[in-house]
C-alpha cells in the first residue's frame, strides 16, 4: 500500500506547481493561492494549531483536517457540530433529532457506544475541554455562530491528548475584528425552527492607549427554537459566547472567554423499534409520552489564556477555567422497576463544578544542524458532581431514589518534538503519561444498621415500601477506582517535492470508562462497576498528501487500529445504559479527501471514507436486563445472555460514508449555488449483529446571494436537505433491551435564512 501511495505521490508531484512563500525581491514574501472550503482564495499557508506545534498539515505526518468559518456558518443553521463534520474523513457525526440527546461524534469507529453526548472523542473549545476529564464530551457546548475554524486530528498523535481512543475535536472562536462591526442573522424552516442570532466586535482600546497592546472584544448570541420532527420533541437552545483579547508585546495575547449554554426542557422522544417506525417514523415512544422524558441543561464557564514569546526561540502558554454545569433528565423507567430498593429512579439529576488549567512550553532550535521544535506541557482537570435520582412519576419528581458526591480528576504531561533531519525529511514524537482518579461517596444508605434515606413508614427506604432487612437493603456504594497509562506516537514525513509528501505513524492510545459508565451493572444489583478496566490500543497510519494547481489539495489515509478491553454497552433500557469490557477489536480503513477549484467558477469536494471495525474474540452479550455474563462466585447461572461471534461487527459503526459537494459561485453577481450528495453504509445496530439501520443517500440543494454596500453587506439563502424525500435512520440507540434502536431523520426540509453584517 505504501509502494501504491509513492507512485500516486510522484506522478502528482512531478506536475503539480509549487505553492510555497517566495521572495519577491522585494523584501516581501508572495503568498501564492491555497485551497480553503471558502473556496480559493490567497491566503498565507494553512495552518493548523490541534497539535500544538502550529503548522501546515502537509510538514505533518498525521491526518488532521480544518473546516473554515464560512463552512460552518454560512447557508446552513449552525446548531449542530454534525452539519460542519460530514467535510472530514473518518468522521461521522450523528444525532438523534432532539436536544436531551447531544449529538455522537465518531472517529474512526470510536464513540459509537455513546448513548449521549460523545465518547472516545476528545472535544475542545478554545483550547478549554468541552469533555469531562473521564471523557465524557458535550458537543453542544460548541458557539457555532462565532466559530473561526475546527479542526479534527486523527490517529496516533491525538493520544497524546490523553483519555480517548479516536482522536481530537477542536473549535476556536474568531478574533475581535478590527474594525468594529455587527452582524444579525435570521433564519427558519421546518418543524417550527427559528434561529436569531447576533454577533458584535471590535476594538475597545487602542494601542497607544495600553502602551502598544490594543483591546478588543466579541460577544455572540443566539436562540434557536424548533418544534422538532418527531413527536414530543420540541427544543429551545440559548446560547451566549464572549471573547476579550488584549494584544501583548512580541504578537502575544492574553484572552479571556466566557460562554453561556441554557436548553430547558428539551423533549425526548426516544428511539423506536423497526415497527414502530414502519408504522409512524414521526412517533414518539409511547413510554417518553407517559413518563414525559425530557431534559434540561444549563452550563456557565470562564476561561483565560496567556499565549507569549519569551525571547526568539521561546513561548508559553498558559490555560485556566472554571465552570457550572447542571442537569436533569427524566427517563422511562418503568414504576415496578423504580420501586425497588436498590433502584435509582427514572429522574436523574446533577450539579457539577468544574476547574483546571494547563502549562505549554515550546522551543523552536537546533539539534545536529537540524531544525528542532519541542513542546513540554502539564495539564490538570477535575471535576465535582452532587448526583441525585428521583422516581419519575409519570412525568413529576418523586422520592429520592439516589444521592451521592462524586469527584474525577484527571492529570498528566507530555513531551512532543518535531525534528526536520533535512528538507525532505521530517521526525515527529510524542510522549504522555495520564491519571484518571474517579471517585463516589455514597450518601443513600438503607441498611438494617444504617438509614440515610428513610421513607415515609419507619423502617422503610426512600421511594421503597418494603421494609429494610438483611435481604431487602441498599448498603453503602462508595467506591473508587483509578487508571493510567503512557501513551507514545513516532510518525515520519518524507517531502517528494514542494507539492508532494508522504508519511507514517504509529502510536497507542488510552480510554477510561466514564464515571457515568461505572455508575450501574449489567446484573442490576446496587454499587459501582468497579470491575471496568481502560481500553488500550495500538494504531498505525500510512498517507499521502498533495498541493493540487490552483490551490487544490488531495489526503490520502490507510489505517489501522487493534484495540483491546474496548469499553463497550451492556444494558440499555429507557435511557439508562450500563457497560462492559470486550476483549478485543480491529478498525481497518481508508480516507480520502480531495478538494479544488475546476474552473469557469466551479468547485468540488469529495470525502470518502472505507472503515471495516469488527470485534476480534468472541464474548457473551446481554439480551435483557438483569444480565450476568459471568458466573457468581457460588455457581449461579448467567442471566439474558446470548455469545457474540468473533469477526461481528461493531455496532453503530458504517462501513463507509461519502460526501460530494459541486458548487459555483460568480463573484461579479454575487450569486452561488451547490448540490451536496451523502452516503452512509448500513449501520448494525447491537453486538451480536441480528438487527441494522439500511445504508442511505442524500441529495441537498443551496443557493444564495451576496452583496455589498460600502460597509454594509446583505447574503440571502435558501436549501433543501433530502430533496427525494428518503426515508433513513439518522442515528441509532446500540444494544437497546426493548429493540428500539431508531432514531428516524426528517424527510425532505428546507431552511431560509437572510444576515447583515454592518462594518462601522
Amino acid at each position: 500500500m505504501f509502494v501504491l501511495l509513492a507512485v500516486i505521490a510522484g506522478a502528482a508531484g512531478a506536475q503539480i506547481q509549487d505553492d510555497a512563500t517566495l521572495d519577491s525581491g522585494a523584501g516581501a514574501p508572495v503568498v501564492l493561492d491555497i485551497g480553503t472550503d471558502e473556496g480559493v482564495t490567497s491566503l498565507p499557508t494553512l495552518v493548523v494549531t490541534a497539535t500544538r506545534v502550529g503548522a501546515d498539515p502537509f510538514d505533518l505526518p498525521m491526518a488532521i483536517d480544518r473546516i473554515d468559518a464560512s463552512v460552518i456558518q454560512e447557508q446552513q443553521a449552525g446548531l449542530r457540530v454534525s452539519e460542519a463534520l460530514r467535510r472530514v474523513p473518518g468522521t461521522l457525526a450523528t444525532n438523534r433529532g432532539s436536544f436531551a440527546q447531544e449529538e455522537q461524534i465518531q472517529l474512526r469507529g470510536f464513540g459509537a457506544r455513546a448513548q449521549f453526548g460523545t465518547r472516545g472523542v476528545r472535544l475542545f473549545a478554545d483550547g478549554i475541554p468541552a469533555s469531562t476529564p473521564d471523557g465524557q464530551g458535550g458537543p453542544g457546548l460548541f458557539a457555532l455562530g462565532s466559530a473561526a475554524r475546527i479542526e479534527v486530528l486523527r490517529g496516533a498523535f491525538s493520544a497524546l491528548y490523553g483519555n480517548h481512543s479516536g482522536g481530537v475535536v477542536q473549535v476556536f472562536t474568531e478574533d475581535p475584528p478590527p474594525i468594529p462591526e455587527a452582524r444579525l442573522r435570521v433564519l427558519a424552516g421546518s418543524d417550527g425552527t427559528t434561529i436569531v442570532g447576533t454577533t458584535a466586535g471590535g476594538p475597545l482600546l487602542e494601542g497607544r492607549d495600553l502602551d502598544g497592546g490594543a483591546l478588543g472584544a466579541l460577544v455572540d448570541a443566539q436562540r434557536a427554537d424548533t418544534d422538532g420532527y418527531r413527536d414530543w420533541s420540541r427544543a429551545r437552545k440559548d446560547h451566549l459566547n464572549a471573547k476579550l483579547r488584549l494584544d501583548l508585546p512580541r504578537e502575544g495575547g492574553l484572552t479571556l472567554l466566557a460562554n453561556r449554554l441554557d436548553e430547558p426542557d428539551s423533549q425526548d422522544p426516544l428511539g423506536l423499534t423497526a415497527a414502530q417506525v414502519a408504522a409512524d417514523r414521526r412517533q414518539a415512544q409511547p413510554a417518553a409520552l407517559a413518563f414525559r422524558t425530557r431534559r434540561s441543561l444549563h452550563n456557565d464557564q470562564l476561561g483565560v489564556v496567556l499565549d507569549q514569546p519569551l525571547g526568539d526561540t521561546d513561548r508559553i502558554e498558559a490555560t485556566a477555567y472554571v465552570g457550572r454545569r447542571g442537569n436533569t433528565q427524566y427517563l422511562a423507567i418503568p414504576l415496578a422497576a423504580q420501586g425497588s430498593i436498590t433502584a435509582s429512579g427514572g429522574v436523574s439529576a446533577f450539579d457539577r463544578e468544574f476547574a483546571g488549567g494547563r502549562v505549554w512550553w515550546r522551543r523552536e532550535g537546533e539539534l545536529a544542524g537540524a531544525p528542532l521544535r519541542v513542546t513540554l506541557g502539564a495539564e490538570l482537570d477535575e471535576s465535582w458532581e452532587h448526583r441525585r435520582g428521583y422516581e419519575n412519576r409519570l412525568g413529576s419528581r418523586g422520592a429520592l431514589k439516589r444521592d451521592e458526591d462524586n469527584r474525577v480528576t484527571g492529570w498528566g504531561g507530555f513531551l512532543q518534538t518535531q525534528w526536520d533531519l533535512s528538507e525532505r525529511v521530517g521526525l515527529a514524537a510524542g510522549l504522555r503519561y495520564t491519571r484518571i482518579e474517579l471517585a463516589s461517596a455514597d450518601q443513600f444508605i438503607c441498611t438494617p444498621g444504617r438509614v440515610t434515606a428513610p421513607g415515609p413508614v419507619p423502617g422503610t427506604c426512600s421511594g421503597s415500601g418494603t421494609p429494610i432487612s438483611a435481604t431487602s437493603q441498599n448498603p453503602d456504594d462508595s467506591g473508587e477506582r483509578r487508571y493510567d497509562a503512557w501513551t507514545p506516537a513516532l510518525g515520519l514525513v518524507f517531502r517528494l517535492s514542494p507539492a508532494a509528501s508522504l508519511y507514517a505513524n504509529l502510536g497507542r492510545g488510552f480510554e477510561t470508562p466514564t464515571l457515568t459508565e461505572l455508575a450501574y451493572r449489567p446484573d442490576g444489583t446496587s454499587g459501582l462497576n468497579l470491575g471496568l478496566r481502560a481500553a488500550t490500543s495500538w494504531q498505525w497510519e500510512i498517507g499521502s498528501k498533495l498541493r493540487l494547481g490552483d490551490g487544490g489539495r488531495l489526503s490520502l489515509a490507510l489505517f489501522q487500529i487493534d484495540s483491546e478491553d474496548e469499553v463497550a454497552v451492556a444494558t440499555n433500557q429507557g435511557g439508562r445504559a450500563s457497560y462492559q469490557n470486550a476483549p478485543a477489536s480491529r478498525r481497518r480503513g481508508a480516507e480520502l479527501r480531495v478538494k479544488g477549484p475546476l474552473g469557469a467558477g466551479f468547485s468540488g469536494l469529495l470525502v470518502a471514507t472505507w472503515l471495516d471495525a469488527r470485534w476480534t474474540q468472541g464474548f457473551l452479550a446481554c439480551t435483557g436486563i438483569p444480565c450476568r455474563t459471568v458466573p457468581t462466585a457460588d455457581g449461579g447461572p448467567l442471566l439474558n445472555a446470548a455469545p457474540v461471534e468473533s469477526g461481528s461487527r461493531i455496532p453503530g459503526v458504517a462501513p463507509y460514508t461519502l460526501f460530494g459537494e459541486l458548487a459555483y459561485e460568480h463573484p461579479r453577481s454575487g450569486l452561488n449555488a451547490a448540490v451536496e450528495l451523502y452516503g452512509q453504509g448500513e449501520v448494525r445496530v447491537n453486538d451480536r449483529n441480528t438487527e441494522s439501520a439500511d445504508g442511505f443517500w442524500t441529495l441537498s440543494l443551496r443557493a444564495g446571494v451576496e452583496r455589498r454596500w460600502g460597509g454594509l453587506g446583505l447574503a440571502a439563502f435558501a436549501r433543501v436537505d433530502n430533496l427525494l424525500g428518503d426515508d433513513y435512520i439518522g442515528a441509532v440507540i446500540v444494544n437497546d433491551a426493548n429493540d428500539r434502536y431508531y432514531a428516524p431523520a426528517p424527510g425532505t426540509t428546507y431552511l431560509v435564512g437572510l444576515s447583515l453584517r454592518q462594518v462601522f
